[in-house]
Protein backbone atom coordinates (compact mmCIF):
# COMPACT_ATOMS: atom_id res chain seq x y z
CA UNK A 1 0.00 0.00 0.00
CA UNK A 2 1.42 3.24 -0.86
CA UNK A 3 1.57 6.00 1.73
CA UNK A 4 2.35 9.50 2.29
CA UNK A 5 6.05 10.81 2.11
CA UNK A 6 7.43 11.71 5.63
CA UNK A 7 4.23 9.99 7.40
CA UNK A 8 4.88 7.78 9.73
CA UNK A 9 2.00 4.55 9.65
CA UNK A 10 0.97 5.79 12.93
CA UNK A 11 0.61 9.00 11.70
CA UNK A 12 -2.36 8.11 9.46
CA UNK A 13 -4.40 6.96 12.38
CA UNK A 14 -5.24 10.39 12.83
CA UNK A 15 -6.27 11.60 9.46
CA UNK A 16 -9.20 12.69 7.93
CA UNK A 17 -8.97 10.19 5.26
CA UNK A 18 -11.38 7.06 6.61
CA UNK A 19 -10.28 4.64 4.11
CA UNK A 20 -6.33 5.64 4.61
CA UNK A 21 -7.37 5.18 8.52
CA UNK A 22 -8.98 2.15 8.04
CA UNK A 23 -5.43 0.85 6.12
CA UNK A 24 -2.97 1.94 8.26
CA UNK A 25 -4.88 0.40 11.06
CA UNK A 26 -4.90 -2.92 10.12
CA UNK A 27 -1.06 -2.69 8.90
CA UNK A 28 0.17 -1.83 12.33
CA UNK A 29 -2.38 -4.38 14.13
CA UNK A 30 -0.88 -7.25 11.52
CA UNK A 31 3.13 -6.21 12.35
CA UNK A 32 2.71 -5.83 15.58
CA UNK A 33 0.72 -8.39 16.92
CA UNK A 34 -1.19 -6.14 19.79
CA UNK A 35 -4.73 -4.95 19.15
CA UNK A 36 -4.60 -1.04 18.27
CA UNK A 37 -7.75 0.58 19.28
CA UNK A 38 -8.48 3.33 16.41
CA UNK A 39 -8.18 6.45 17.57
CA UNK A 40 -11.26 9.17 16.66
CA UNK A 41 -9.28 11.63 13.75
CA UNK A 42 -9.85 14.66 15.46
CA UNK A 43 -7.08 17.14 14.02
CA UNK A 44 -6.84 18.73 17.43
CA UNK A 45 -4.92 16.13 18.67
CA UNK A 46 -1.10 16.42 18.60
CA UNK A 47 0.78 13.88 16.37
CA UNK A 48 3.02 13.28 19.10
CA UNK A 49 0.72 12.29 21.72
CA UNK A 50 -0.95 10.18 19.38
CA UNK A 51 2.55 8.12 18.72
CA UNK A 52 2.94 8.17 22.68
CA UNK A 53 -0.58 7.13 23.19
CA UNK A 54 0.29 4.11 20.95
CA UNK A 55 3.56 3.22 22.51
CA UNK A 56 2.20 2.92 25.61
CA UNK A 57 -0.77 0.30 24.56
CA UNK A 58 2.11 -1.79 23.23
CA UNK A 59 4.26 -1.11 26.45
CA UNK A 60 1.70 -3.43 28.86
CA UNK A 61 4.07 -6.21 30.13
CA UNK A 62 3.29 -8.77 32.64
CA UNK A 63 5.42 -7.55 36.02
CA UNK A 64 5.46 -4.36 36.10
CA UNK A 65 4.39 -3.92 39.39
CA UNK A 66 6.87 -4.10 42.54
CA UNK A 67 5.99 -6.05 45.44
CA UNK A 68 4.76 -3.66 47.50
CA UNK A 69 2.38 -1.64 45.03
CA UNK A 70 0.99 -5.22 43.96
CA UNK A 71 0.08 -6.06 47.84
CA UNK A 72 -1.54 -2.50 47.79
CA UNK A 73 -3.58 -3.25 44.95
CA UNK A 74 -4.62 -6.50 45.97
CA UNK A 75 -5.58 -5.66 49.35
CA UNK A 76 -8.07 -2.74 47.50
CA UNK A 77 -9.64 -5.15 45.36
CA UNK A 78 -10.13 -7.38 48.33
CA UNK A 79 -11.54 -4.89 50.64
CA UNK A 80 -15.58 -5.24 50.93
CA UNK A 81 -15.44 -1.48 52.01
CA UNK A 82 -13.73 0.08 48.99
CA UNK A 83 -15.90 1.59 46.57
CA UNK A 84 -16.83 -1.11 44.13
CA UNK A 85 -15.23 0.72 41.17
CA UNK A 86 -12.40 1.62 42.74
CA UNK A 87 -11.64 -2.01 43.44
CA UNK A 88 -12.74 -3.28 40.05
CA UNK A 89 -9.13 -0.84 38.79
CA UNK A 90 -7.11 -2.70 41.19
CA UNK A 91 -8.26 -5.90 40.43
CA UNK A 92 -7.51 -4.98 36.32
CA UNK A 93 -4.06 -3.79 37.37
CA UNK A 94 -3.81 -6.70 39.08
CA UNK A 95 -4.91 -9.45 36.36
CA UNK A 96 -2.46 -7.31 33.83
CA UNK A 97 0.48 -7.86 36.10
CA UNK A 98 0.23 -11.37 35.98
CA UNK A 99 0.03 -11.62 32.14
CA UNK A 100 -3.05 -11.12 31.26
CA UNK A 101 -4.42 -9.18 27.70
CA UNK A 102 -6.54 -6.15 27.92
CA UNK A 103 -9.13 -7.87 26.03
CA UNK A 104 -9.11 -10.77 28.23
CA UNK A 105 -9.58 -8.61 31.40
CA UNK A 106 -12.25 -6.55 29.51
CA UNK A 107 -14.36 -9.80 28.39
CA UNK A 108 -14.25 -10.93 32.31
CA UNK A 109 -15.31 -7.33 34.13
CA UNK A 110 -17.69 -7.13 31.17
CA UNK A 111 -16.27 -3.79 29.68
CA UNK A 112 -13.98 -2.85 26.63
CA UNK A 113 -10.22 -3.15 26.23
CA UNK A 114 -9.65 0.69 25.99
CA UNK A 115 -10.82 0.98 29.38
CA UNK A 116 -8.60 -1.22 31.01
CA UNK A 117 -6.25 0.29 28.75
CA UNK A 118 -6.91 4.07 30.00
CA UNK A 119 -7.03 2.65 33.71
CA UNK A 120 -3.37 1.33 33.22
CA UNK A 121 -2.42 4.99 31.95
CA UNK A 122 -4.07 6.42 35.21
CA UNK A 123 -2.02 4.14 37.36
CA UNK A 124 1.27 4.48 35.38
CA UNK A 125 1.25 8.31 35.58
CA UNK A 126 -0.21 8.93 39.12
CA UNK A 127 -0.63 5.53 40.98
CA UNK A 128 -3.21 4.79 43.21
CA UNK A 129 -4.05 8.78 43.52
CA UNK A 130 -5.05 8.42 39.24
CA UNK A 131 -6.46 5.34 39.37
CA UNK A 132 -8.76 6.92 42.25
CA UNK A 133 -9.63 9.53 40.13
CA UNK A 134 -13.28 9.75 38.54
CA UNK A 135 -13.40 13.05 36.93
CA UNK A 136 -16.08 14.37 39.24
CA UNK A 137 -13.99 16.20 41.99
CA UNK A 138 -14.29 20.07 40.34
CA UNK A 139 -12.07 22.46 40.08
CA UNK A 140 -9.80 23.72 43.48
CA UNK A 141 -10.42 27.16 44.47
CA UNK A 142 -8.22 29.50 42.78
CA UNK A 143 -7.42 31.30 46.47
CA UNK A 144 -5.60 30.23 49.25
CA UNK A 145 -7.02 29.77 52.48
CA UNK A 146 -5.39 32.80 53.78
CA UNK A 147 -7.17 34.93 50.62
CA UNK A 148 -10.52 33.53 51.21
CA UNK A 149 -10.34 34.68 55.03
CA UNK A 150 -9.30 37.78 53.60
CA UNK A 151 -11.98 38.28 50.80
CA UNK A 152 -14.63 37.35 53.81
CA UNK A 153 -13.26 39.91 56.33
CA UNK A 154 -13.72 42.61 53.26
CA UNK A 155 -17.06 41.34 52.50
CA UNK A 156 -18.30 41.33 56.03
CA UNK A 157 -16.91 44.42 56.75
CA UNK A 158 -17.92 46.37 53.43
CA UNK A 159 -21.18 44.34 52.01
CA UNK A 160 -20.65 44.96 48.45
CA UNK A 161 -23.87 45.35 46.41
CA UNK A 162 -22.61 43.08 43.73
CA UNK A 163 -20.31 40.32 42.24
CA UNK A 164 -18.92 43.00 39.98
CA UNK A 165 -16.93 45.00 43.05
CA UNK A 166 -16.22 41.59 44.31
CA UNK A 167 -14.23 40.55 41.73
CA UNK A 168 -12.60 43.62 40.79
CA UNK A 169 -11.71 43.73 44.53
CA UNK A 170 -10.07 40.32 44.69
CA UNK A 171 -8.11 41.32 40.85
CA UNK A 172 -6.76 43.87 42.51
CA UNK A 173 -5.45 42.40 45.59
CA UNK A 174 -5.26 39.08 44.85
CA UNK A 175 -3.68 39.06 41.51
CA UNK A 176 -6.20 37.14 40.24
CA UNK A 177 -9.16 37.61 37.70
CA UNK A 178 -12.46 35.51 37.38
CA UNK A 179 -13.92 35.79 34.00
CA UNK A 180 -17.28 35.10 34.90
CA UNK A 181 -20.28 35.56 37.66
CA UNK A 182 -20.89 32.15 37.77
CA UNK A 183 -17.50 31.14 39.48
CA UNK A 184 -17.53 34.58 41.81
CA UNK A 185 -20.78 32.74 43.04
CA UNK A 186 -19.88 29.66 43.92
CA UNK A 187 -17.33 31.38 45.56
CA UNK A 188 -19.41 33.22 48.03
CA UNK A 189 -21.44 30.33 48.71
CA UNK A 190 -18.53 28.19 49.82
CA UNK A 191 -17.04 31.94 52.23
CA UNK A 192 -20.92 31.52 53.57
CA UNK A 193 -22.39 34.67 52.21
CA UNK A 194 -25.27 35.35 50.26
CA UNK A 195 -27.11 37.96 48.43
CA UNK A 196 -30.02 39.59 51.00
CA UNK A 197 -31.68 42.76 51.03
CA UNK A 198 -32.05 44.17 54.21
CA UNK A 199 -35.03 44.75 56.34
CA UNK A 200 -36.66 48.53 57.57
CA UNK A 201 -36.27 48.55 61.46
CA UNK A 202 -36.92 51.79 63.52
CA UNK A 203 -34.04 52.96 65.57
CA UNK A 204 -37.06 54.31 67.90
CA UNK A 205 -37.83 50.58 68.92
CA UNK A 206 -38.43 50.24 72.42
CA UNK A 207 -38.17 46.15 73.22
CA UNK A 208 -39.48 47.13 76.76
CA UNK A 209 -42.64 49.11 75.72
CA UNK A 210 -43.22 45.95 73.02
CA UNK A 211 -42.84 43.36 75.34
CA UNK A 212 -44.74 45.55 77.71
CA UNK A 213 -47.83 45.66 74.85
CA UNK A 214 -47.49 41.79 73.84
CA UNK A 215 -47.39 40.76 77.85
CA UNK A 216 -50.82 43.36 78.44
CA UNK A 217 -52.38 42.04 74.93
CA UNK A 218 -51.93 37.94 75.83
CA UNK A 219 -53.04 38.75 79.50
CA UNK A 220 -56.37 40.47 77.87
CA UNK A 221 -57.28 37.47 75.94
CA UNK A 222 -56.97 35.20 78.64
CA UNK A 223 -59.78 36.84 80.42
CA UNK A 224 -62.28 38.00 77.69
CA UNK A 225 -65.68 37.54 78.51
CA UNK A 226 -68.00 36.04 76.22
CA UNK A 227 -69.66 39.70 75.69
CA UNK A 228 -66.26 41.04 74.76
CA UNK A 229 -64.71 41.45 71.33
CA UNK A 230 -60.73 42.03 70.64
CA UNK A 231 -60.43 44.02 66.91
CA UNK A 232 -57.30 45.79 65.08
CA UNK A 233 -58.32 49.18 62.98
CA UNK A 234 -56.34 51.11 60.58
CA UNK A 235 -56.18 53.14 57.47
CA UNK A 236 -54.97 51.84 54.49
CA UNK A 237 -54.56 53.74 50.70
CA UNK A 238 -54.26 52.07 47.62
CA UNK A 239 -53.26 53.78 44.62
CA UNK A 240 -55.08 52.98 41.23
CA UNK A 241 -51.54 50.86 39.53
CA UNK A 242 -50.78 48.07 39.43
CA UNK A 243 -47.33 46.42 41.19
CA UNK A 244 -45.16 44.56 39.56
CA UNK A 245 -43.41 41.32 41.18
CA UNK A 246 -40.90 38.42 40.30
CA UNK A 247 -42.75 35.26 39.11
CA UNK A 248 -41.11 32.17 37.13
CA UNK A 249 -41.88 32.26 33.80
CA UNK A 250 -40.33 30.25 30.36
CA UNK A 251 -36.98 31.77 29.75
CA UNK A 252 -37.14 32.76 26.28
CA UNK A 253 -40.85 34.25 26.60
CA UNK A 254 -40.46 38.56 27.57
CA UNK A 255 -42.99 39.73 30.54
CA UNK A 256 -44.51 42.49 31.04
CA UNK A 257 -47.38 44.38 33.15
CA UNK A 258 -50.15 46.88 31.57
CA UNK A 259 -49.78 50.01 33.57
CA UNK A 260 -53.05 52.42 34.35
CA UNK A 261 -52.07 55.93 33.53
CA UNK A 262 -54.87 57.25 36.49
CA UNK A 263 -53.28 58.07 40.31
CA UNK A 264 -56.55 58.20 42.00
CA UNK A 265 -56.31 56.52 45.76
CA UNK A 266 -59.00 54.46 47.66
CA UNK A 267 -59.22 55.68 51.04
CA UNK A 268 -59.99 52.98 53.37
CA UNK A 269 -60.51 52.85 57.09
CA UNK A 270 -61.71 49.76 58.59
CA UNK A 271 -61.49 47.03 61.24
CA UNK A 272 -60.80 43.46 61.85
CA UNK A 273 -61.84 40.17 64.41
CA UNK A 274 -59.00 37.75 64.18
CA UNK A 275 -60.90 35.53 66.28
CA UNK A 276 -63.62 35.38 63.62
CA UNK A 277 -62.25 36.86 60.19
CA UNK A 278 -65.24 39.58 60.54
CA UNK A 279 -64.23 43.05 58.63
CA UNK A 280 -65.93 46.15 58.79
CA UNK A 281 -64.23 48.59 55.79
CA UNK A 282 -65.50 52.00 55.51
CA UNK A 283 -64.98 53.99 52.10
CA UNK A 284 -63.48 57.54 52.69
CA UNK A 285 -63.20 60.58 51.53
CA UNK A 286 -60.75 61.61 54.07
CA UNK A 287 -58.90 59.81 56.88
CA UNK A 288 -59.58 62.25 60.06
CA UNK A 289 -60.99 61.85 63.52
CA UNK A 290 -64.33 61.95 61.59
CA UNK A 291 -64.00 58.73 59.81
CA UNK A 292 -62.42 57.01 63.22
CA UNK A 293 -65.77 57.95 64.60
CA UNK A 294 -67.69 56.75 61.85
CA UNK A 295 -65.83 53.14 62.10
CA UNK A 296 -66.26 52.92 66.01
CA UNK A 297 -70.33 53.86 65.32
CA UNK A 298 -70.39 50.98 62.45
CA UNK A 299 -68.65 49.05 64.93
CA UNK A 300 -71.63 49.29 67.20
CA UNK A 301 -73.82 48.13 65.18
CA UNK A 302 -71.52 45.07 64.30
CA UNK A 303 -71.76 43.86 67.68
CA UNK A 304 -74.55 45.11 69.30
CA UNK A 305 -74.74 42.67 72.14
CA UNK A 306 -70.84 43.18 73.09
CA UNK A 307 -70.45 45.14 76.66
CA UNK A 308 -66.76 45.72 75.30
CA UNK A 309 -65.32 46.39 72.19
CA UNK A 310 -61.84 46.69 72.72
CA UNK A 311 -59.93 48.27 69.61
CA UNK A 312 -56.46 48.43 68.90
CA UNK A 313 -55.18 51.45 66.93
CA UNK A 314 -51.76 52.68 65.73
CA UNK A 315 -51.00 56.24 66.78
CA UNK A 316 -51.86 58.41 64.13
CA UNK A 317 -52.43 61.77 65.70
CA UNK A 318 -56.39 61.34 64.40
CA UNK A 319 -57.06 58.41 66.57
CA UNK A 320 -55.76 61.00 69.72
CA UNK A 321 -57.85 63.88 68.52
CA UNK A 322 -60.45 65.77 70.90
CA UNK A 323 -63.32 65.03 68.66
CA UNK A 324 -62.51 61.11 69.83
CA UNK A 325 -61.91 61.27 73.20
CA UNK A 326 -65.25 63.60 73.61
CA UNK A 327 -67.02 60.96 71.79
CA UNK A 328 -65.37 58.39 73.68
CA UNK A 329 -66.31 59.83 77.20
CA UNK A 330 -70.18 59.88 76.47
CA UNK A 331 -71.88 57.58 78.91
CA UNK A 332 -72.58 53.62 78.23
CA UNK A 333 -69.84 54.11 75.15
CA UNK A 334 -68.85 50.39 74.88
CA UNK A 335 -65.36 50.92 72.93
CA UNK A 336 -62.52 50.91 74.65
CA UNK A 337 -59.07 52.21 73.58
CA UNK A 338 -55.60 50.78 73.04
CA UNK A 339 -52.82 51.61 71.25
CA UNK A 340 -49.96 49.64 69.56
CA UNK A 341 -46.45 51.35 70.70
CA UNK A 342 -44.88 53.62 68.10
CA UNK A 343 -42.74 52.19 65.31
CA UNK A 344 -44.21 48.83 65.62
CA UNK A 345 -46.57 48.06 62.53
CA UNK A 346 -45.14 44.16 63.50
CA UNK A 347 -47.37 44.42 66.84
CA UNK A 348 -50.35 45.27 64.47
CA UNK A 349 -52.21 42.52 62.62
CA UNK A 350 -54.37 44.41 60.19
CA UNK A 351 -51.08 45.66 58.73
CA UNK A 352 -50.55 42.07 57.61
CA UNK A 353 -54.67 42.38 56.09
CA UNK A 354 -53.45 44.87 54.05
CA UNK A 355 -50.13 43.13 52.58
CA UNK A 356 -52.68 40.36 51.72
CA UNK A 357 -54.74 42.26 49.81
CA UNK A 358 -52.03 43.63 47.83
CA UNK A 359 -50.77 40.40 47.28
CA UNK A 360 -54.36 39.22 45.81
CA UNK A 361 -55.54 42.86 44.43
CA UNK A 362 -52.82 44.62 43.09
CA UNK A 363 -49.27 42.27 42.69
CA UNK A 364 -49.40 41.71 38.60
CA UNK A 365 -52.93 42.65 38.21
CA UNK A 366 -54.34 45.45 36.31
CA UNK A 367 -57.66 47.03 36.64
CA UNK A 368 -58.45 49.31 33.27
CA UNK A 369 -60.98 51.30 35.71
CA UNK A 370 -61.01 53.43 39.19
CA UNK A 371 -64.31 51.50 39.83
CA UNK A 372 -63.09 48.15 38.84
CA UNK A 373 -59.88 48.96 41.21
CA UNK A 374 -62.13 49.84 44.41
CA UNK A 375 -64.63 47.46 43.74
CA UNK A 376 -62.20 44.06 43.66
CA UNK A 377 -60.89 45.72 46.89
CA UNK A 378 -63.55 46.44 48.38
CA UNK A 379 -64.51 42.83 47.74
CA UNK A 380 -61.66 41.16 48.48
CA UNK A 381 -61.77 43.17 52.51
CA UNK A 382 -65.50 42.58 52.73
CA UNK A 383 -66.53 39.92 51.28
CA UNK A 384 -63.44 37.47 50.51
CA UNK A 385 -61.81 37.79 53.85
CA UNK A 386 -64.77 36.63 56.31
CA UNK A 387 -66.00 33.75 53.69
CA UNK A 388 -62.49 32.04 53.67
CA UNK A 389 -60.88 32.98 56.49
CA UNK A 390 -59.98 29.61 57.26
CA UNK A 391 -57.65 30.12 54.68
CA UNK A 392 -56.32 33.80 55.36
CA UNK A 393 -56.03 33.68 59.33
CA UNK A 394 -52.16 31.89 59.03
CA UNK A 395 -51.55 35.39 57.19
CA UNK A 396 -53.42 37.54 59.80
CA UNK A 397 -52.34 36.34 62.62
CA UNK A 398 -51.41 37.99 66.76
CA UNK A 399 -48.46 36.06 66.82
CA UNK A 400 -45.91 38.58 68.28
CA UNK A 401 -42.91 39.08 68.91
CA UNK A 402 -39.95 41.78 70.28
CA UNK A 403 -37.58 43.43 67.62
CA UNK A 404 -34.79 45.02 68.45
CA UNK A 405 -32.28 47.05 66.45
CA UNK A 406 -29.50 45.43 68.72
CA UNK A 407 -30.30 42.42 66.42
CA UNK A 408 -29.42 43.38 63.45
CA UNK A 409 -26.42 45.18 61.68
CA UNK A 410 -27.70 48.63 60.91
CA UNK A 411 -26.08 49.52 57.55
CA UNK A 412 -25.19 53.33 57.37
Amino acid sequence: MKRSAGLPITGLLGTRDGARQRQAHAIVTAFSGVYIPRLPGNPRIPLAKRRDWDSTVRMIRRGFLDSESRKDLTDLARDGSAAHRLARRANALVLLDDGMSCEAIAKVLLLDDDTIRTWYRLYEEDGIEGLASFGYEGGACRLSEEQQDKVKAWITETLPRTTREVGAWIEKECSIEYQGRSGLIALLHRLGMEHRKPKTVSRKLDPEKQAAFIKAYEGLLKHLEADEAVLFADAVHPTHAVRPVGCWAPKDTPIAVAQTSGRQRLNIHGAIDLETGHTRMLEVETVDAASTIKLMIALLAMYPRKRVIHLFLDNARYHHAKLVQAWLARPGCRIKLHFVPTYCPHLDPIERLWGLMHKHITHNKCHETFKDFSDAILTFLREEVPRNWRIYCDDVTDNFRVISPKDFRILA
